[in-house]
């Protein structure tokens, strides 16, 4: 049978990619296929669907027997709904002062979310609970917003990832004073795969109550999930993720999409790759004078610090971003897509625009 005829057209160069985010990558074909797998026919909407249904046992296969997932459309919906679904309304969230909740979603848990973050600066990006402490008070003090919930990223915004240990002891720690955590798991599997261990290993059985599941970094071309790893944390989610405007009519096609990753090591290949390639653009980086690499590259984000004149020329040769323009900052983001001639071509073009 041939395929369908179309008048879309191509409307980009598909062997171009550039170093400024993993949400720049296409589709993996894996998870194209299985959208091809999931259309013709019909399937009950808004999630009492087959491929929802299914998705629950993958879950749980990864994250526990507990484990329930709620798959949205994005990061942002899927934080903002998770971090409701835990907090009351004078509730507040300990965070990173880098965190992407604070400096990347145009304020929505403040704003949509209707929530207080209380922010700590960080060496790294990662919470202690030393620094946990510096906001956890004040629960009985009316003048202050309750803090309810620590949010911690795995990995973090600056490219860091946290030890199932440094985890366990945080989760510890807020249990202890009454507060729930929740994990941003946008890039998980690339700490998963810098950890070498099983996703649960860090979340479910370091005592983490929800989890932000993170796909579209990852090969998907849509959608993430909420997984709540402990019922008893939250409340009224599916209610929430409705009012949030997460909820998807047409759910087999993002449930699909989180098959193909997590059915058997799609999601594990696709972060190993990403994460290799990061190493490979540090290893070759380091050798470069006149740049400096400004945290561990433990996933797949390299953060430099060079001459801003070099960066505005490379910047035409290769997409990347500024991460602190005033310092000279820029951050070197790797997807699955990335190859070994992709990095090998900018480090090229970075000792040229250095040698200039």
């Amino acid at each position: 049978m041939n395929p369908p005829k179309t008048d879309a057209r191509r409307h980009h160069d598909p062997d171009i990619r550039g170093f400024a985010s993993d949400n720049y990558a296409g589709a993996h074909p894996e998870v194209l296929a299985a959208l091809a797998l999931a259309n013709g026919g019909h399937q009950v909407a808004y999630g009492e669907d087959e491929y929802t249904a299914h998705l629950q046992q993958i879950i749980r296969g990864h994250f526990g027997g507990t484990a329930e997932a709620f798959p949205v459309f994005n990061g942002t919906g899927s934080n903002v709904t998770a971090l409701q679904a835990l907090t009351d309304r004078w509730g507040a969230v300990i965070c990173a002062e880098s965190a992407h909740i604070n400096v990347d979603e145009g304020g929505a848990p403040e704003r949509v979310g209707g929530l207080k973050l209380l922010t700590v600066p960080t060496p790294d990006g990662k919470l202690t609970p030393e620094l946990i402490d510096r906001e956890a008070f004040g629960w009985d003090d009316e003048h202050r917003a309750m803090p309810q919930v620590v949010s911690i990223a795995q990995n973090t915004e600056l490219g860091t990832v946290y030890t199932p240990e440094e985890i366990r002891a945080i989760c510890d720690h807020a249990h202890q004073l009454g507060m729930k955590v929740h994990l941003d798991g946008a890039r998980i599997a690339n700490a998963a795969a810098s950890l070498d261990v099983p996703m649960r290993t860090f979340t479910n059985r370091a005592g983490v109550d929800v989890v932000s599941f993170g796909g579209t970094k990852n090969g998907m071309v849509f959608g993430e999930a909420i997984v709540v790893l402990n019922p008893d944390a939250v409340r009224h989610m599916k209610h929430l993720r409705k009012l949030s405007m997460q909820l998807a009519s047409k759910m087999r096609f993002v449930s699909v999409q989180l098959e193909a990753l997590l059915a058997k090591d799609l999601w594990l290949r696709n972060a190993r790759h990403a994460n290799e390639m990061a190493r490979r653009l540090a290893d070759g980086v380091r050798a470069v004078g006149g740049v400096e690499i400004l945290y561990p590259v433990q996933a797949n984000a390299v953060f430099a610090r060079l001459p801003h004149d070099v960066s505005e020329r490379l910047q035409k040769r290769y997409r990347f971003y500024f991460w602190d323009e005033a310092a000279g900052d820029v951050r070197w983001m790797c997807s699955y897509d990335t190859t070994e001639d992709d990095v090998d071509g900018f480090l090229a073009a970075l000792k040229e625009e250095m040698a200039k």
